[in-house]
């Protein structure tokens, strides 16, 4: 019997495979495509995904494959989200299709050991309170095969959602928009339009080629038919004024804004993440980054529930943190296509105040460029406790004497930081009290940021979430703390 199965050769799929084979998990990924979806949905990848691939030292092959954009957009408005003043190492969007960032996923899962099976398509499953039965017609017939927990990151339509029987409320598509990829004899600068007769985007991509977003006011609202090359040029002709010289499509489709999230993320031994999880208007691309991320936060957690080193109740934890996540993006996503499909005055004039607040007013400005970089997401700390009040934030990357905490998550342990510099000794494992997953570095933090003034301690979760803080400045009282939440949140050992 295998461990994992994770259903589903996507780049959530793959990066959830690769995190668990990091703690010696075996998982197979059973993917139905028997190649790799040549087109690209998604085209970016934001500075929290950044800070994720980076926490596993797997960055820097996205970084030299992708074109560093320094702003964000809400809403396509044409008052951009800068970016640059964000506390990250990458303040930048990475334009990179996803038909490259699967290919560097893959090179990583395969160098974890990752072992994935195109062509193999789930048709359902049953499970037990000691196993998952999952249902398969491969390339040589069907069979089942056996997990103790199956993950769904099976998209939109996603097979172990329905065979779990976990409901997918929402709200039907009531607006429509196209893509298509083509080439362009002469881009438009800027790089989008919006006005009463529709909004056209256009973004370029490897190859010499665009891609080509948008819908018309006219038909916005009217349920389409397939896309041609003859309608998508006439429409963006009927709203720009010119078709920018466009030609050789290699790909159209149309999308809605149907938006609908799952109302559980586990059911007993069956969990879900990605698409399988939540669907919603392409607004911003944030879908892929939230489904990396929803993988991020799922994986330490499925490997320490299976290696025994678990607190009790930490995989029900993924649905608490997860779903709230899914829930605000399925918020702002609708908000934005309120914006985006909308060509009455009244939406016409919000648009323009929005657009105007944006430059004018920075601490808006910079929420919003917070939120669309994936940088705001806390998880609220255990109820009736006593938490600093960064408990569940990311972490920044505090330089930490010669090293980063970035490159101290690579192993994907729970990093105890003591900030005083003089207590790691203190704090290292013992081998009457060996704590797998734990690593200890001492060093005083540097850098200027008053949130961590006072902040003597601290311990950060697998995913750069941080855990538990304090700003005890008794040495001992310090160190029997973060000792506790050590013991606590890396092992599972009583915290008393």
């Amino acid at each position: 019997m295998e461990q994992v199965i994770v259903v589903g050769g996507g780049p959530v799929g793959i990066w959830l495979a690769a995190e668990l084979c990091r703690y010696g998990i075996e998982v197979t990924v059973l993917e139905s495509r028997p190649e790799p979806d040549p087109h690209s949905r998604a085209l970016s990848l934001h500075p929290r995904t950044l800070e994720m691939l980076a926490c596993r030292g797997a960055a820097e092959p996205f970084l030299a494959d992708g074109l560093a954009i320094p702003s964000g957009h809400f809403a396509a408005l044409p008052s951009r989200l800068d970016f640059g003043g964000l506390d990250t190492p990458f303040p930048f969007s990475l334009a990179l299709p996803q038909v490259r960032t699967e290919e560097l996923l893959a090179l990583h899962a395969r160098s974890t050991g990752v072992r994935l099976l195109r062509g193999h398509r789930v048709v359902g499953l049953t499970q037990d309170e000691r196993a998952v039965t999952v249902r398969v017609e491969g390339p040589r017939g069907s069979y089942e095969k056996q997990a103790s927990y199956v993950v769904g990151c099976d998209g939109t339509r996603s097979t172990v959602r329905e065979a779990a029987g976990i409901d997918f409320p929402g709200t039907p598509a009531t607006a429509w928009a196209w893509m298509a990829d083509v080439v362009l004899d002469e881009p438009p600068h800027p790089p989008s339009v919006f006005n009463e007769r529709g909004t056209v985007m256009a973004f370029p991509l490897p190859g010499g080629i665009h891609r080509v977003v948008g819908n018309d006011a006219a038909s916005v609202r009217t349920r389409p038919g397939p896309l041609t090359f003859d309608e998508l040029r006439s429409k963006v002709y009927e709203i720009t004024g010119t078709d920018f010289g466009m030609r050789d499509a290699r790909w159209l489709s149309r999308f809605g804004n149907t938006a609908r999230q799952a109302a559980a993320y586990r059911a007993g031994r069956v969990l879900l993440a990605g698409d399988a999880a939540h669907m919603h208007f392409p607004s911003g691309g944030p879908g892929l980054n939230v489904g990396l991320q929803d993988a991020f936060n799922l994986g330490w957690k499925l490997a320490r529930t299976l290696t025994g080193t678990a607190p009790r109740g930490l995989l029900d934890t993924y649905h608490t943190e997860r779903h709230p996540v899914g829930a605000e993006l399925l918020r702002s996503t609708r908000a934005q296509t309120a914006l985006m499909t909308n060509y009455t005055a009244e939406s016409l004039a919000l648009r323009d105040l929005i657009g105007e607040l944006i430059p004018a007013v920075g601490d808006f400005s910079a929420e919003l460029a917070r939120r669309a970089a994936g940088l705001s997401v806390a998880y609220p700390p255990a109820p009736d406790t006593h938490a600093h009040p960064l408990t569940g934030h990311r972490a920044p990357d505090l330089a930490l004497g010669t090293v980063s905490l970035f490159s101290l998550l690579r192993d994907g342990d729970h990093v105890l930081l003591d900030l005083t510099g003089r207590a790691a000794d203190a704090l290292a494992p013992t081998a009457h009290d060996a704590r797998p997953g734990l690593r200890v570095h001492s060093a005083r933090a540097a850098g200027d940021r008053a949130e961590w003034t006072g902040v003597t301690a601290a311990l950060v979760r697998p995913d750069g979430h941080l855990a538990w803080l304090t700003e005890e400045t008794d040495g001992p009282k310090m160190i029997a703390e973060a000792r506790r939440a050590a013991a606590g949140t890396a092992t599972g050992r009583p915290t008393a």
